[in-house]
């Protein structure tokens, strides 16, 4: 798959973001890490950033992500020497090149190592969001039991909080529960804890069962 087809339809699927996906970011600009996570824990997914390719190996080992996003160009690394040692340890993991500039040899070259597609800086978000729908349709990726939990837990905490005219500080000092982490749970970047949930629910005065239910549970 081409980019040009992915950025072509990037206008028109703009809103429709990939299901939550778990996704690892390999890059040396601290600046890029930060937006990528920003944006994309924004979007509900399962973000890592990794500075050097050691670090990105240790997250893979530790546990492996639906996609990878890879700066070629990081100064003293090479992206080139990482990709193969991406497809040497995990032949059929989604990854997606992120580069500046590239030109059509480097290009060519990336995609004989079966690189799903490539972003070219700057790019837009819907450009990210577009390429990311689309290797989650081609991979089968996202979409499991416990994304869709996530999902929709995090959906029902924020709706019952606005219902309530609540801010996280204020659910947070009625549940026990860290501002932090309920922010992470409402962005569904992260499954809560039964004992969490449990305090969260009772706190809004609302049913984890009726929650669950509506997540598919």
């Amino acid at each position: 798959m081409s980019s040009e087809s992915a950025h072509a339809s990037s206008g028109e699927n703009a809103g429709a973001n990939a299901p939550a996906l778990s996704i690892v970011a390999l890059d040396d600009d601290a600046d890029f890490r930060d937006y990528i996570r920003s944006v994309l824990e924004g979007d509900g997914h399962d973000v890592r950033v990794a500075t050097t390719p050691d670090e990105l190996y240790r997250m893979n080992e530790e546990r492996l992500p639906d996609v990878v996003l890879l700066d070629m160009k990081m100064g003293r690394y090479s992206g080139d020497q990482v990709l193969e040692e991406l497809r040497k340890r995990w032949a059929k993991l989604c990854v997606i090149v992120v580069t500046g500039y590239p030109s059509l040899e480097t290009m060519r070259q990336t995609f004989k190592r079966d690189v799903f597609d490539y972003l070219a800086k700057p790019f837009s978000l819907a450009d990210l969001r577009n390429v990311l729908r689309q290797a989650a349709g081609a991979f089968n990726l996202g979409g499991r039991p416990q994304d869709r939990l996530r999902q929709e837990l995090g959906r029902q905490v924020r709706l019952a909080r606005t219902e309530k005219a609540w801010t996280l500080k204020d659910l947070s000092e009625a549940s026990g529960v860290s501002v932090s982490q309920l922010s992470s749970i409402e962005r569904g970047a992260h499954l809560p804890s039964l004992e969490s949930l449990l305090a969260v629910a009772t706190a809004l005065e609302a049913s984890p069962s009726a929650w669950l239910k509506t997540a598919g549970f």
